[in-house]
């Protein structure tokens, strides 16, 4: 299996500093900054990229459990939320949201939601962040016709 990389820079102090976080890939490269990490400023940060990496887990790893249990999915949107708060002397990654809407021809909601329950456990992004807590919503959308 393949390893993913990326990388950052960062100048200067935690307050007053400025960096870069660039994937390896080179299709996203930005800048960060303490404001745009933990209050509202222009940038990216850490928590947003994993955000970014939850959702995608987590719908491949729907999409292949729904098509596993023998239904084919047209359709599947996730956004996950990550809070970072303050803890103690620092910061930490408190939780993950993920919010997904799917359209999923044939399936009942109970059927849908086992099975998004078991991407939620199992994609391996959730599986990293096993020490966060990870709530998931979900809704099947209408099929479209």
């Amino acid at each position: 299996m393949p390893v993913r990389k990326s990388e950052a820079i960062w100048d200067g102090n935690l307050k007053n500093g400025k960096g870069m976080m660039k994937l390896g890939s080179g299709l996203f490269e930005g800048p960060y900054s303490f404001s745009s990490r933990f209050e509202q400023g222009q940038g990216t940060n850490p928590e947003e990229l994993i955000a970014a990496a939850h959702a995608g887990c987590f719908s491949m790893a729907l999409s292949m459990l729904l098509e596993q249990a023998g239904f084919k999915p047209e359709h599947i949107r996730t956004t996950a939320n990550v809070h970072v708060e303050k803890s103690g002397d620092g910061f930490k990654i408190t939780k993950s949201e993920l919010d997904c809407e799917a359209q999923v021809p044939g399936i009942d909601e109970s059927k849908f939601q086992q099975q998004a329950e078991a991407a939620k456990k199992n994609c391996p992004v959730s599986q990293a962040l096993a020490g966060v807590q990870i709530t998931l919503k979900t809704r099947l959308a209408a099929l479209k016709s």
